[in-house]
């Protein structure tokens, strides 16, 4: 069961760091490779702002990792939902990035952004019923919502 839980999650991890480096790469580096993701302009100091909310995201689902690893599903409930989930928002100022985004790639956030929240639930209910499986599942749930994004745009 340890076995495959740091498996997957070395797994998520990984990818979730592949996507974080393909975000921060330069315009001139992704256009020589052929990167068909739709760019999405933006001011210098919201594209710094952009990345650095992308970059904690990647820590703290690492964070959730190491809290579900350990057996603190409380704890990983808390990281999604404060730095991830629905709460995050605000603290995020994602008032003020929305108007730079698409609307379906404000859609795609707001899909993020709720399944780190149905993720955070879960992680409390496997606190009582030590269901790590759906947990997991839902983990990769949101990391799945994480690439649907970085997949389809691209900001500079």
């Amino acid at each position: 069961m340890h076995r495959t839980l740091f498996t997957s999650l070395f797994v998520i991890l990984g990818l979730a760091v592949a996507l974080t480096a393909q975000a921060d790469m330069g315009d001139s580096a992704m256009q020589a490779s052929g990167d068909a993701r739709q760019p999405v302009p933006m001011p210098p100091a919201m594209h710094v702002h952009m990345l650095a909310n992308m970059r904690d995201h990647l820590v703290a689902m690492g964070e959730i990792q190491a809290a579900l690893a350990a057996g603190k599903y409380d704890h990983a409930a808390d990281i999604a939902e404060t730095r991830i989930g629905l709460s995050s928002l605000e603290a995020h100022n994602a008032s003020h990035m929305a108007p730079y985004m698409p609307k379906p790639m404000q859609e795609l956030g707001m899909t993020m952004h709720r399944a780190a929240s149905r993720f955070a639930r879960i992680a409390q209910e496997t606190a009582v019923d030590n269901n790590l499986p759906r947990a997991l599942g839902a983990l990769a749930d949101l990391t799945q919502k994480c690439a649907a994004c970085h997949a389809s745009y691209r900001v500079h």
